[in-house]
């Protein structure tokens, strides 16, 4: 109950793209699409496969999950550089406004800038 309630509050967040295009294209070529597309027709032989099949319905799930997380991830990184990228501003401003201060404690001292 608890996942159902939270994929309906999912398709509620879902972009119009996503509404629209919910699947993804695939990187196989053609001949192992149709490949793959044969072996899922398979009836399962083994029992973990088996298994398996019951839970086929969750693939789309599993695929907007995973997005999610490669997303999440992504970001997490872009977000580190602009913080790398921020301190260094900061360390830039903070040696510029030394610079234009005109602090002549040192009147031999070169300047930072």
């Amino acid at each position: 109950q608890r996942v159902l309630r939270l994929a309906e509050m999912c398709r509620r967040l879902q972009t119009e793209e996503e509404k629209v295009l919910p699947f993804y294209s695939s990187s196989l070529a053609e001949g192992e699409q149709q490949e793959a597309q044969r072996v899922l027709e398979e009836a399962p032989t083994e029992p973990l496969a088996q298994a398996l099949q019951d839970y086929l319905g969750l693939e789309l799930f599993w695929q907007l999950f995973n997005k999610a997380k490669l997303e999440e991830q992504a970001l997490g990184r872009e977000q580190q550089a602009l913080r790398e990228r921020n301190q260094q501003l900061r360390e830039l401003l903070g040696q510029y406004l030394a610079g234009i201060s005109g602090s002549q404690e040192v009147p031999g001292e070169p300047k930072p800038l």
